[in-house]
């Protein structure tokens, strides 16, 4: 429970960012940025920095924050691979994928889908990433959020859940991707200021890093600093696992996901989105050592006594860790930053919330609701994805009792990534760089392809000591992609690609073909951030093998 200070801090900062996100999108508009082009993509008008920012605070929510402690805490910096690893993703994101979103001037990935391949393609995509912002972005968000908020305040979950969901729908559902990107980037900001705080907090409770070491050492525990597993790890996250298996989600989720590629989809011109997904992958280089470092700091203050987990453990004296998060702000910081914090987790709570609802809205509108009333007006459309806005909110209250029955919030919004990404990274990437993937082809594969990860899911969780129940997520999706790759190889033979005027043109030539656009000079130039942000990950990576 926390004081009167810090709960009116958390309120006021609730009040704030809606009162911003309304002011964003109600205040007077000039002709040219008002209609369906400006509320689901800010008129084309967002520059690198909002992009960036957005980009990171879409992706990080008070589910990251909450199970990346988690992680930290049960197996130490091992699953920040899946924020470093985003940045090479980024990388791709800038250099290969933006050029041909941006120069095919496609409202939404479905959308450019029906241009690359086909009509049912384009629906396929539409609905299962409306599907998947409902279950990964907004229920999973909510879960976290709730069991921070029952904690800290007293107050039921359900009950939190649905005050943060009617206060985000409001200024989200009336304000459109301006309102949602302006209040995303001061969102980052506290989101980032509040997790160096509790860092912080950690780092001097534990006085630095060289003690943190040493409690490591003494209970054989070391290996809680390296990123690298060996082959066979317990973890089931070994180096192999981690190289062949986060490509195929990160590249669903950061190239082929409407939820985080809107963003770019909003950028004022090609340099614009290239540099602003560059600045959120140099950002993705943070959450290791602001959100997973304080939970491995928690074990270590816990084995030398200097943290109480009563609070967290079970009649049979085992420590849920869940809730790591919440206890290390209520017994490391002060009056005053405690609301602070609350104020960080609230920001990614809703950032989150409030990006997957826009992207459901422009999905439902353009993908859908459009295909059926092609002669439907802007007004229309905009109230059409209003409605599936709050649709989605009531949805994913409902899906709740069901996501959290897994142990650990972030292994389990990672294994149904792992299941979903398969047949739409393959579609995209074979539909990008390869001329002879043909409609048929790309249609066959994601419906078997979404078929088999939603059997092989099902037959994990029904019978977990089956064949299939010991072999790692990560590999079982790069296992998913080589099937699906085969597939879309095979019926593009079976049935042979008809390339038309327009999707003649959508597909990259060669690999240097999307590297000939030229870029800013100097420092901001797309191809030198690319160049450095691969060079600090590469010394990263070898400082914690």
């Amino acid at each position: 429970m926390i004081g009167t200070a810090d709960i009116v801090i958390t309120i006021g900062y609730i009040l704030l960012i809606v009162a911003i996100g309304l002011w964003t999108g109600l205040r007077k508009k000039s002709a040219a940025t008002e209609g369906s082009g400006a509320y689901f993509l800010a008129g084309k008008t967002l520059r690198w920095p909002m992009i960036g920012l957005a980009l990171f605070a879409t992706n990080i929510s008070c589910l990251h924050l909450v199970s990346l402690a988690q992680s930290g805490f049960d197996s130490g910096l091992l699953n920040g691979n899946f924020e470093w690893m985003a940045a090479f993703t980024l990388i791709l994101l800038a250099l290969f994928f933006v050029p041909f979103y941006i120069r095919s001037g496609v409202a939404t990935l479905p959308d450019f889908l029906e241009r690359r391949y086909n009509r049912a393609c384009r629906d396929w995509l539409a609905i299962v990433s409306i599907v998947s912002a409902v279950i990964i972005h907004i229920a999973f968000s909510f879960l976290a959020g709730g069991i921070v908020l029952e904690t800290l305040f007293g107050i039921d979950m359900y009950a939190s859940i649905i005050v943060i969901a009617a206060l985000t729908g409001l200024y989200t559902i009336v304000g459109g991707l301006r309102a949602v990107v302006v209040t995303e980037s001061i969102q980052s900001v506290v989101l980032i200021a509040g997790a160096v705080i509790i860092t912080v907090a950690a780092w001097n409770k534990m006085g630095g890093w060289q003690p943190m070491e040493a409690v490591l050492a003494n209970q054989g525990a070391l290996d809680k600093l390296s990123m690298m597993r060996p082959v066979g790890d317990a973890s089931g996250m070994s180096w192999m696992a981690v190289f062949l298996g986060y490509p195929i989600l990160g590249i669903w989720y950061w190239c082929a996901d409407q939820t985080i590629v809107q963003r770019v989809l909003g950028a004022k011109d090609e340099n614009h989105a290239r540099v602003g997904a560059l600045f959120c992958g140099f950002i993705k280089i943070l959450p290791v050592f602001i959100f997973v470092l304080p939970g491995l700091f928690a074990w270590a203050l816990y084995q030398s006594g200097g943290l109480d987990l009563s609070a967290l453990k079970h009649g049979t004296g085992e420590v849920d860790s869940k809730g790591i998060y919440t206890l290390m702000i209520t017994q490391l910081l002060p009056s005053g930053l405690i609301g602070v914090l609350v104020a960080a987790l609230l920001s990614g709570l809703m950032s989150q919330i409030a990006g997957a609802l826009n992207s459901i809205a422009t999905l439902a509108s353009f993908d859908l609701y459009k295909r059926f009333r092609p002669e439907t007006k802007d007004a229309d459309l905009v109230k059409a994805g209003r409605w599936a806005s709050a649709l989605a909110l009531l949805v994913s209250i409902g899906l709740l009792p069901l996501l959290n029955r897994y142990q650990s919030l972030f292994e389990g919004i990672n294994d149904v990534i792992a299941h979903i990404a398969p047949p739409i990274t393959c579609v995209f990437l074979l539909g990008i760089f390869w001329k002879r993937a043909s409609a048929r082809s790309a249609q066959l594969t994601l419906w078997i392809g979404s078929a088999l990860g939603a059997l092989v899911y099902a037959m994990n969780k029904l019978y977990p000591q089956g064949p299939l129940g010991g072999i790692p997520f990560m590999m079982m999706a790069f296992y998913l992609f080589l099937a699906c790759v085969a597939m879309q190889v095979l019926f593009s033979f079976l049935y042979p690609v008809v390339l038309t005027e327009k999707s003649g043109a959508l597909y990259w030539r060669s690999w240097r073909e999307p590297l000939e656009g030229e870029g800013w000079k100097g420092f901001g130039n797309y191809k030198f951030l690319s160049v450095l942000l691969l060079l600090v990950m590469g010394v990263l990576y070898w400082i914690f093998r």
